[in-house]
């Protein structure tokens, strides 16, 4: 895989904000995608504009939580494009909240979401690389994998697993496989919508003040796709410049 070779790639979570600007970064590089998320009406509507721009794109619905449903969306990539040359991790979630407050349907999800959708990734697409002699796995994560902060424990313990795990794959494949983690810092996005304690809500306005586009992380894993087969760019952290956190 050089740096102008296109790559088939499959993106999870891709029906809004990094996912959906992946997808169309990706696609307008040249790559075939394979979209994936649970709002099908969107990833038809992102194919279509995709495809309407001279792009490469199809979808099927996904939801990380389930295994075989992670599986399937891996062997649609093969069926369609012939190989799976990079997978993208990005479905998450992130329902802040005190622990206080005893979310625990919340933090269930979001360990579901979070943690066991990229372990689901991971485990449908190493076989495939590995038999096709190679290939890249992209974990999204955030600076949540790097600090914690009030209302956002479960959030960041969950980031902190992806990193560990990207890191333990990095260390066992060698030679063979390319991971990369990227994290980035606040970003436009529809995850805060998904907060509905009342304090993690409020403080959330005041964090999202500044905030990257969404299309500066599709930057940020276009560049680690780019790189030529030696190299591996291992971990990307971007933040917004008048950013503190």
């Amino acid at each position: 895989m050089t740096r102008h070779t296109t790559k088939a790639v499959a993106i999870t979570g891709a029906s809004s904000g990094i996912g959906e600007a992946t997808a169309r970064r990706l696609a307008a590089d040249g790559h075939r995608v394979l979209l994936g998320a649970r709002r099908t009406d969107r990833l038809e509507r992102l194919v279509e504009e995709i495809t309407k721009e001279g792009g490469t794109a199809s979808f099927q619905r996904l939801d990380v939580t389930d295994a075989a449903d992670t599986r399937a969306f891996v062997d649609a990539a093969v069926r369609a494009y012939g190989r799976l040359d990079a997978l993208v991790n990005n479905a998450g979630l992130m329902p802040l909240s005190p622990l206080a407050a005893l979310r625990t349907e919340e933090w269930d999800r979001m360990i579901d979401v979070n943690v066991r959708g990229v372990l689901h990734g991971i485990a449908a697409a190493l076989p495939v690389m590995r038999a096709q002699g190679g290939g890249h796995l992209v974990n999204i994560a955030s600076v949540g994998a790097y600090e914690v902060s009030p209302t956002a424990a479960v959030y960041c313990a969950t980031k902190f697993a992806v990193r560990a795990i990207s890191e333990g794959l990095r260390q066992e494949s060698a030679g063979d496989i390319r991971v990369t983690l990227v994290s980035p810092g606040v970003t436009e996005s529809e995850l805060a919508d998904a907060i509905a304690d009342p304090e993690a809500r409020e403080e959330m306005k005041t964090y999202r003040s500044v905030a990257l586009p969404a299309s500066a992380i599709a930057d940020a894993i276009a560049y680690a796709l780019s790189q030529p087969p030696q190299v591996d760019v291992n971990e990307i952290v971007v933040r917004p410049t008048a950013s503190a956190q």
